[in-house]
């Protein structure tokens, strides 16, 4: 008969301690407290950005100014009035779209963000106006100046004027925006506001066209 093994006897499972995985022989491991604390600061961080996320995608984009949309929400949201503006004054909605985001950086702009003048358009003597620092291109460089800058009570407002300002030009010529008007396609209206003189900005017809080719803007323009 084969003999028998003898088992050993086992030995007791020790129970795990948090307080032995911080402490060893009397001694704080650091590098393990600083592992949880790390574990927990990244934790706590993930969890509040969780929060501000999902606070974000409860708020309907209605209720957002338009300083705290997306481009495409920005499109979105003043498209609508652009094409209306056009059907009462013939100025393309692509052109009041691409204007509207180039000269207040997409609602961003001090002008835009605080006084709804989302045209960079100037004040007439009279007019509720805030001065600010502006850059113009002068003598073939440029310049920072301080000019008199309309105030609108909302962006609609700042559309509206502008609209009204290219279909009915300025007190000294009134034929001035015509050009932006009459044009055959968004590429001449934008020549047009050059011509007209709406900007010093040489290459300011250029950045119209490319911001209309970028986000299709064309797509608004009333047929």
């Amino acid at each position: 008969m084969a003999k028998r093994k003898k088992r050993q006897p086992r030995r007791p499972k020790r129970n795990f301690q948090l307080s032995h995985f911080f402490v060893k022989k009397g001694r704080l491991q650091w590098p393990r407290v600083i592992v949880l604390v790390v574990l927990i600061l990244g934790v706590a961080v993930w969890q509040t950005d969780m929060q501000h996320h999902e606070a974000a995608a409860q708020t309907p984009t209605a209720d957002l100014p338009l300083n705290q949309l997306t481009r495409e929400q920005f499109i979105a949201r003043i498209a609508p009035e652009a094409q209306n503006l056009q059907t009462e004054y013939g100025v393309r909605a692509s052109i009041s779209i691409a204007q509207a985001a180039l000269e207040s950086d997409w609602g961003r702009s001090e002008l835009a963000a605080k006084y709804n003048n989302f045209f960079g358009v100037k004040a007439s003597p009279g007019m509720p106006s805030v001065t600010l620092a502006t850059k113009e291109y002068v003598n073939d460089e440029w310049v920072t100046v301080n000019a008199s800058f309309r105030t609108y009570q909302d962006w609609r407002a700042s559309m509206d004027d502008h609209a009204y300002l290219l279909a009915h030009g300025t007190t000294d010529n009134a034929q001035r925006y015509a050009a932006v008007i009459y044009a055959a396609d968004y590429k001449a209206a934008a020549q047009g506001l050059v011509s007209g003189g709406y900007a010093t900005d040489p290459g300011y017809a250029t950045k119209i066209v490319q911001m209309i080719e970028t986000y299709h803007l064309n797509q608004y323009d009333v047929n």
